[in-house]
């Protein structure tokens, strides 16, 4: 069952997926319409799921779920999971490696893999300050207040001296 986004209470959990590049805006629409039918039709053991979706910079699917009115099982989740990978697969992107970080550079989103991130803090090239991506988040209070912060107030500070 598909519910406004904002509607949802802030112990709504969330899976992140970042995206290995950003999708132009044909791909972003049959993306949104894809996300739409799928939450639409999402459901555990037969009882239709309470949850909505983000789609921030055209870049990161979010998918948000109202556990207090039905929990997501294990086949559920799978659903979700085999979903993602269909988006993975028709437009040929990367959307479950965890391994890799997102950050800003400008208003620009960049995706570097962890090897690559920390080579860039040694070039001094990122910085406590650098706006990350905490894809670690897993409800909307949490995402909406610490998902997009600073390097030094997310795990990424661990690589910054």
């Amino acid at each position: 069952m598909l519910v406004d986004f904002n509607s949802l209470p802030e112990h709504s959990r969330v899976w992140i997926y970042q995206c290995n590049r950003s999708f132009n805006s044909i791909e972003a629409e049959s993306i949104e319409s894809k996300l739409i039918d799928f939450i639409s039709n999402w459901e555990a053991h037969g009882k239709p799921l309470s949850a909505s979706y983000d789609f921030p910079y055209n870049r990161f699917v979010i998918l948000a779920l109202d556990q207090s009115i039905n929990e997501a099982s294990g086949c559920s989740i799978d659903t979700s999971v085999r979903f993602i990978q269909s988006l993975e697969k028709e437009y040929d992107v990367n959307l479950m490696d965890k391994m890799n970080v997102s950050f800003k550079q400008g208003e620009f989103v960049a995706y570097k893999s962890l090897t690559e991130f920390r080579k860039m803090v040694k070039q001094k090239a990122v910085s406590k300050n650098t706006i990350v991506f905490n894809n670690l988040v897993t409800n909307i209070h949490e995402y909406k207040a610490n998902w997009e912060v600073p390097a030094k107030d997310s795990w990424h500070n661990r690589f910054i001296k």
